[in-house]
This record gives C-alpha cells, sequence and structure tokens, in this order.
C-alpha cells in the first residue's frame, strides 16, 4: 500500500489547523460582540424603564391639577402598581405591560391641555419625547441583538450562552394634537440692505 506524499499530509494538516484558527477567532469575536449588545439591551431596557416611570410621575401630576380620577388610577397601573418592572423576554409579560403604557398614553392624548400651567405643560412634552426616544433606542438595541443572534454560525454553536431572547417593546406614539409645537421662535426681523454705490 503506498502512502500519501508527507508533503500531502502536511499540507492537509495545515490547512484543516487554520480553518480551525479561523472559526475559532470567528467564534470569540461573535461571542464578545453579542456580549456587548446584551449588555447594550440591557441599558436601553433600563432606560426606558425610567422614562416610562417619569411619564407615570408626571401623568399623576396631570391628574391631580385637573382633578382626573380615571387618568389618576391609569398613572398609578403605569407607574409600577399593575405591572412591576419591564420584562426582558416577551415570555415574561410585555404584553401587558405594553397595554398599561398604552391605556396611559391614550388617557395623556385625551387631556386637556390648554388647562395645564406652562411648567407642567412642558415636563408632559419631555416625558413623552422621552419615552419615545427611549424605546426606540432600546428597540434598536434589541433589533441589533437578534440580527445577530439568527446568524447560522451563533445558532448552531449556541454562542448566545444563557442569555434570554429580548423582545420589542411597543407602546403607541402619543397623538400628534397632544404633543405641543416648539415654543414660537421670535421672529428676525432683516433690514432691507440697500444697494452698494457704483463708482
Amino acid at each position: 500500500m503506498t502512502g500519501l506524499p508527507s508533503g500531502l499530509v502536511a499540507l492537509g494538516v495545515a490547512v484543516a489547523l487554520v480553518v480551525v484558527v479561523w472559526v475559532t477567532v470567528l467564534c470569540v469575536a461573535r461571542v464578545r460582540r453579542l456580549d456587548r449588545l446584551h449588555q447594550r439591551t440591557d441599558a436601553a431596557r433600563v432606560g426606558l424603564e425610567s422614562a416610562l416611570a417619569r411619564r407615570a410621575e408626571v401623568g399623576l401630576r396631570v391628574a391631580d391639577v385637573l382633578g382626573r380620577p380615571d387618568l389618576r388610577a391609569v398613572a398609578l397601573a403605569a407607574g409600577g402598581g399593575a405591572v412591576q418592572g419591564l420584562p426582558r423576554r416577551a415570555e415574561d409579560g410585555i404584553h401587558a405591560r405594553e397595554l398599561v403604557e398604552n391605556a396611559l398614553t391614550r388617557s395623556l392624548g385625551g387631556v386637556d391641555r390648554s388647562a395645564l400651567p406652562l411648567a407642567l405643560l412642558t415636563e408632559i412634552a419631555d416625558a413623552e419625547q422621552l419615552v419615545l426616544l427611549a424605546r426606540r433606542v432600546h428597540n434598536d438595541a434589541v433589533r441589533d441583538t437578534l440580527g445577530l443572534r439568527s446568524r447560522r454560525l451563533v445558532r448552531w454553536l449556541r454562542l448566545y450562552g444563557t442569555a434570554p431572547l429580548p423582545g420589542y417593546v411597543e407602546i403607541a406614539d402619543p397623538p400628534a394634537a397632544a404633543v405641543p409645537p416648539p415654543f414660537a421662535a421670535p421672529t428676525l426681523i432683516v433690514p432691507p440692505t440697500r444697494p452698494d454705490p457704483v463708482g
């Protein structure tokens, strides 16, 4: 029986070694990226939770100023009375929290904002904008995490470890009429220009 030339065997071993090293480096890079994405998703979730808590607090003050017990009940439920915390996964009850927050959005959208003091009006607009921004940041982080977790190598080798699969948070935007336009900037009056004398 004739054996393979030693040069061919050495070449095969070298190619196999290069492939193993390449896959190992790729796996390490993916694991590090996944870890950073999961940390980013968790931080965004905490930011969204604080923005929702602030909006519920402002909703309570609006209910007190306007004397609306229905709005107060919804704001209390959104502030943590009905559903504590913002779950990480859909299986943990994100849908229940979305329902409570959407009820608060609808209730705040139905408020006659002309009856509110200017300071409270500004605060409610800021709180609503902060929730919109925090939700976008959170959902962007979730999208990036899910995108990397859906790659074949990550799924086949389960590179995500024990990290839970994050879920999107779908909260309705406030009605356009509820968010006041920015305060009107003063009109800039530009004096007419005189033509330069020629000559």
